[in-house]
Formats: C-alpha cells, sequence, structure tokens
C-alpha cells in the first residue's frame, strides 16, 4: 500500500491499490483532507512540487506550520472548509510552503466530498504552480483565439491528411462550411496544386516543422466555378504533451495560411513588365546596328519573342489590300525571325480570319482556336495576337504572335506590349522598297 492512501479507511479493501496507482499517475499534485482538515491523500505531483513525501505528509492536521505559513495557514483552511460545502468547484490561488523553505504560490481547484448522509466529508484539493496554469491557460487561449477570429486561416490536419479541425477564416478561403470540411480529403477541395499540399504535409510529418513559410498555388472547385488563389503557408507538427520518448508519434500537423494572391500576381506583373521592357531596350540598341531594315525588323521580333510568345509571322499588306507573308519564324524547331524566300505570293486568307480583320478595322485582334485549325499558321497555334504595323497613318501589314496550348490566351497588357513592339517594327520597315506603299 503506497502511503498517499496509508491513512484512508478502507485501504485494505479491493480497488485502493488502483487508487493509488491513480492518484500517483495525475499530472495535478493532489491532496485531500476530511471533515476535520486532516490531510488523507497525498500523490507524487504534490511531493515534486512542495518537496513533502506522503508520508510525511499524511495524517497532519491541516498545512500549518509546514506547508504553509501561520499567517497564510488560517485563510487557507477557511477557504478549503468553504469548498466542503460550495456547490461546484472552487478556484483559489494559495501561498504554500516547500520542504526547503520557499514559497511558492499555486493555483486550487478545490471541490467537496459528501458523505453516505450527504453532509460534508472532506474536501479534494488539485493544485499547480501558478506559472504552470498560466502557461496551459495561455495555450488554450490561444488555441480558442485561432479558431474563432484569427485573420488567417487554421486547419489542423490528421495524420490521414484529413482536416480534423478548421476555422472560420479557413473556411471561407476553401468555399465551404466549417462542418462539411472535417474528415473530407482534401483533393475534394483542391482540383490543381493537391499533390504539393499533400506533399508538404506528409514531409512535415516525417521531418519536422519546415524552416520558413512557402506559397503554394492551388485551384479551388467551388459552385462559381474554379478560383486560383496563392497561399502563403506554414506548417508545425502536433505531438502530444504526453508522450514520452525522442521520437513521439505525431498527432497531425497544424496548417496555417493566409491569401497572397494579388500581391504575388502584383509582383509578377512588375516582374513580367520589367522584363519586357528591358527586352525592347535590348532590342532597339541591336536593331540600330543592322543595315538592312527587313533584318533589322527580324532582330526586334527575336527580342521580343521571349517569355511572350512562341511563333511570330508578318504578313505584308499590298496596295490591293492583300496580304503577303514576308517574314516568320520556323514552323517545327524553334529559330530565329527570318525572311521568307517566297515572299510575294499572296496568302489564301478567309475573309473572317483574324489578320484580315486587323487589317480592315485596322485594330489589334485577340483569338483562341483549336490547335490543327486550317488558317495559315502552325500546327501547334492556339492563340493568336494579330496586330497592324502602322507607320505614317498607314497599314504596312500585319503581325501575329501565336501561343501554344500550354500557355495562356493573350491577355490585355499583352496587347499594349504586342502594339509597341509593333510600331518599333513597322518604323523600322517603313520605306523599305516594297514595304513603303501600305495601306492608307
Amino acid at each position: 500500500m503506497t502511503a498517499s492512501t496509508a491513512s484512508v479507511p478502507g485501504a485494505d479493501l479491493p480497488g485502493a491499490d488502483l487508487l493509488a496507482a491513480l492518484l500517483d499517475g495525475m499530472d495535478a499534485a493532489l491532496c485531500a483532507l476530511d471533515a476535520t482538515g486532516r490531510v488523507t491523500h497525498w500523490n507524487r505531483e504534490a511531493e515534486r512540487i512542495l518537496g513533502w513525501s506522503a508520508g510525511e505528509a499524511v495524517g497532519r492536521q491541516g498545512f500549518d506550520g509546514w506547508a504553509a505559513r501561520s499567517a497564510d495557514a488560517a485563510d487557507i483552511a477557511a477557504r478549503l472548509r468553504g469548498a466542503m460545502t460550495a456547490p461546484g468547484r472552487q478556484v483559489h490561488e494559495f501561498a504554500l510552503l516547500r520542504k526547503d523553505g520557499g514559497r511558492v504560490l499555486v493555483r486550487t481547484q478545490t471541490a467537496g466530498v459528501r458523505g453516505a448522509d450527504g453532509g460534508p466529508a472532506g474536501v479534494y484539493c488539485a493544485f499547480s504552480e501558478v506559472h504552470v496554469q498560466i502557461d496551459l491557460e495561455r495555450s488554450l487561449a490561444l488555441s480558442e483565439a485561432l479558431f474563432a477570429d484569427a485573420a488567417w486561416g487554421v486547419v489542423l490536419v490528421d495524420v490521414d491528411l484529413r482536416p480534423a479541425v478548421v476555422n472560420a477564416h479557413a473556411a471561407r478561403a476553401l468555399g465551404a462550411a466549417r462542418g462539411s470540411l472535417l474528415g473530407r480529403p482534401l483533393g475534394e477541395l483542391v482540383t490543381q496544386g493537391v499533390e504539393e499540399l499533400e506533399g508538404a504535409l506528409q514531409h512535415v510529418l516525417a521531418a519536422g516543422s519546415p524552416a520558413a513559410p512557402a506559397d503554394v498555388w492551388v485551384t479551388l472547385r467551388g459552385a462559381r466555378g474554379e478560383r486560383r488563389r496563392c497561399w502563403r503557408c506554414g506548417f508545425v507538427r502536433l505531438a502530444s504533451p504526453l508522450a514520452e520518448g525522442p521520437e513521439p508519434v505525431p498527432l497531425g500537423v497544424a496548417w496555417l495560411f493566409q491569401d497572397v494572391t494579388e500581391d504575388r500576381l502584383a509582383a509578377q506583373d512588375a516582374d513580367r513588365l520589367r522584363f519586357r521592357w528591358s527586352q525592347l531596350h535590348r532590342a532597339g540598341a541591336a536593331a540600330a546596328e543592322v543595315e538592312d531594315p527587313v533584318r533589322a525588323a527580324a532582330v526586334l521580333l527575336d527580342f521580343a519573342l521571349a517569355g511572350f510568345a512562341d511563333h511570330v509571322l508578318v504578313d505584308r499588306a499590298t496596295p490591293e489590300g492583300r496580304l503577303v507573308r514576308a517574314l516568320a519564324t520556323p514552323s517545327g524547331a524553334p529559330g530565329p525571325v527570318a525572311p521568307l524566300t517566297t515572299a510575294g505570293i499572296p496568302l489564301r486568307y478567309a475573309p473572317s480570319h483574324p489578320a484580315v480583320r486587323a487589317l480592315a478595322r485596322p485594330g489589334t485582334t485577340r483569338t483562341s482556336t483549336t490547335p490543327g485549325t486550317d488558317r495559315l499558321w502552325p500546327p501547334d497555334a492556339a492563340h493568336a495576337l494579330c496586330v497592324p504595323l502602322r507607320s505614317r497613318a498607314r497599314t504596312l501589314g500585319i503581325t501575329t504572335f501565336l501561343r501554344s496550348p500550354a500557355r495562356p490566351a493573350f491577355e490585355r497588357e499583352d496587347t499594349e506590349y504586342a502594339e509597341t513592339v509593333a510600331s518599333r517594327v513597322a518604323a523600322a520597315l517603313d520605306g523599305a522598297g516594297e514595304w513603303g506603299a501600305g495601306l492608307a
């Protein structure tokens, strides 16, 4: 029989050893006093905090003179007597004495014990050092704050990579109700980027938390169609604070994220703009060293194509309003823009062809089509941008920029860049032999 229950009436009954083991295995310090104020229980955590063993504590009358100063003992005894008759649990803070004479402030939860007749039979008192309790309460408060109204998404993911807890911000970002997200595979919510996201979660479970946050681009499935978003993600591996050993089994991953889509798109746009205008500057310097105007135009287009399009075609406009292919990139393997030896043969464009429409307006035309469509373009062309070559109030021809299906369609900012390139190409070609005629 352990000392913590040695003086408990009925300690020799079956189950007394189990009770002693349960009390000594608690993480909280626990003591109990009977109706007369005599200590009847004292577990190992109480011994650890105060230094008094169960053999030294059990049987003492109150705390006066050993576990508390006399000046404090009367107040402690009064509060414990009050807890015997008060309903529910009472929370107090006591200044207790360690065996070595040092004082320690503890936070206690006390609850009265009723006898067989319903009257007060004693009081149980669970306590811990105040700073430990404050740490615990602070952790609980932090958890509640994160899952209540945090300004970033917080998702607890279990070891099966399914959301176990989702805060309100994360639910809004994922486009679903909090309850409906729990236990669902991430692949049901994220159509693109789920492999990268699950890979990051698996890495955290296996190797621990990463050193720095990371950007993850995802496409979300929702009632209003798919949405492309960029999340700045941080991951923290969770392990039980009760587990022992150097490698405790993980409970899951805390995944925290913020939507940084607008910032990343703005940065991408700035980088793209900076690169394009740098290319134009280099193109102008290189073209200035070329004597032949057609070759100079080809040099300008070579620089402009980098990061912008896969192919470029240049059609010269005849005085009769026909278009003749003059410059082009190779339709097979990548190569530089070069004049065509077949120049002078009019192209058999249909009236609805984008290049014909751009010539008639005159104005830029954007379009997308199925690769392989018979428009006298390379077979892998899917997106086109047809820009008139204008100089001195005349249209000299049409420049067509083409992209493959693997690249996005041309957008408004692409149009502005293409028109700037076309104006420089037109200036280079203006007055170059047959290019000087054009259309008014």
